[in-house]
């Protein structure tokens, strides 16, 4: 699975509430891992909550997880 698949299975995860979002971080840390990358790249136009806070808790959540997230700008 490359970062980009790994990453449009966050986004489904998270529009259908966070149904396997561990799973999908899972496949996301490995698709990262395997292209040698230390962050991921999310867009905030496809988050459900595109505010400070929710960005900040998706962070917080994905670090716990083993997961760097940055924001595209």
């Amino acid at each position: 699975m490359t970062t980009a698949e790994a990453l449009e299975k966050i986004y489904e995860s998270l529009a259908n509430d966070n149904v396997e979002l561990d799973a999908a971080i899972k496949d996301l840390k490995a698709a990262l891992a395997a292209e040698g990358l230390k962050e991921a790249v999310v867009e905030p136009t496809r988050l459900a909550q595109n505010n400070r806070q929710g960005r900040k808790l998706m962070q917080s959540y994905f670090k716990k997880k083993g997961v760097t997230v940055t924001f595209a700008a």
